[in-house]
């Protein structure tokens, strides 16, 4: 399977696919509290992805992707494999440009990320919760229907749409000092870097993933492409694999790769259900859970950090698990 994407990505494509997708997204908002704010020793600008269409960053991406094929390829679909944000994102995109979307999700995705990917009108396909079982079932679905395949994040279509939420946040508060930002398939940080190195070179941008799924942080630190034989982690967001693509990325833009605990991700959710009074999934409180564990010296900076989703099972909340 080969991506329909450009070789490269830009801050030049990342404000293309913002001018493509922006009617089509929420611009969503940036919070802050003053209470976290004491807790951390800075000042925190909180980009709200969790109130994006679909509950997540990845509509950024996946919408992008879908409107940048032309007719000729958009014409029998599009496929992908997804733990669930970027599946029910496709399947919205598809939707909206009125082609059918085939889905691989793991047997184990959690519950509300399948409901999602029907209500969008998915056509659904379960494999085993493994990356090799999702890319061989995705390969498949590709030869059988000829739909265009959309990587969740080796696609420099989705990595340049993923950027925009950086696009926006620096907009919004243009005196951040760092931005920090979860880790998983290196989609997300990939277009976070560029956007942020492009529009800021002074700025900080750091990684944050969880301790049980650190391919990123291996990967980072060694300076060779490293592979987690199997991800285990609440985040189940982050359990993707970099890409040559998206470590090369890193290794040009990123400055520091930090990993967090179960626990620490576990409280940094609950933190932020309980003080900014909204919902985000494991995925999405990484980053805060980097300054809940001390991982970062932020004390009288100006700190972005992107609240990447808020789809979870409520009858399977973390704090009863950990």
């Amino acid at each position: 399977m080969t991506n329909a994407s450009p070789a490269e990505c830009t801050l030049a494509h990342i404000r293309g696919a913002h001018a493509r997708i922006k009617d089509k997204i929420h611009r969503t908002p940036v919070m802050t509290s003053e209470t976290l704010d004491q807790t951390s020793g800075g000042k925190l600008f909180f980009k709200c992805e969790n109130l994006q269409k679909i509950g997540a960053f990845k509509a950024r991406g996946a919408t992008n992707a879908v409107f940048s094929l032309s007719d000729d390829e958009a014409r029998r679909g599009v496929v992908t494999h997804s733990s669930g944000n970027h599946a029910a994102a496709l399947a919205r995109a598809a939707r909206l440009r009125g082609i059918p979307a085939y889905i691989v999700m793991p047997n184990n995705s959690p519950q509300a990320k399948q409901a999602s990917v029907k209500r969008q009108g998915g056509k659904i396909e379960f494999c085993e919760p493994t990356i090799q079982a999702r890319e061989a079932a995705a390969t498949r679905l590709f030869a059988e229907t000829g739909a265009a395949f959309v990587h969740p994040y080796d696609n420099v279509n989705v990595i340049a749409g993923q950027g925009t939420a950086t696009l926006e946040l620096l907009e919004d508060v243009p005196t951040l000092d760092i931005i920090l930002c979860p880790v998983g398939g290196g989609g997300l940080i990939s277009g976070t870097a560029i956007a942020a190195k492009g529009l800021k070179p002074s700025i900080d941008v750091v990684g944050v993933e969880p301790v049980g799924a650190d391919d990123a942080f291996q990967s980072f630190h060694s300076g060779q492409l490293q592979g987690v034989a199997h991800p285990n982690t609440i985040a189940d967001g982050l359990r993707g694999k970099l890409s040559e693509r998206t470590f090369a990325i890193i290794r040009q833009n990123v400055d520091d790769i930090v990993t967090v605990s179960e626990q620490s991700i576990v409280q940094a959710m609950r933190s932020i259900w309980e003080i900014l009074k909204i919902i985000v999934e494991p995925s999405g409180a990484v980053a805060y859970a980097a300054l809940v564990e001390g991982k970062i010296d932020i004390r009288g900076g100006n700190v972005g950090l992107i609240l990447t989703g808020g789809n979870l099972d409520l009858d399977e909340l973390p704090w009863t698990k950990v």
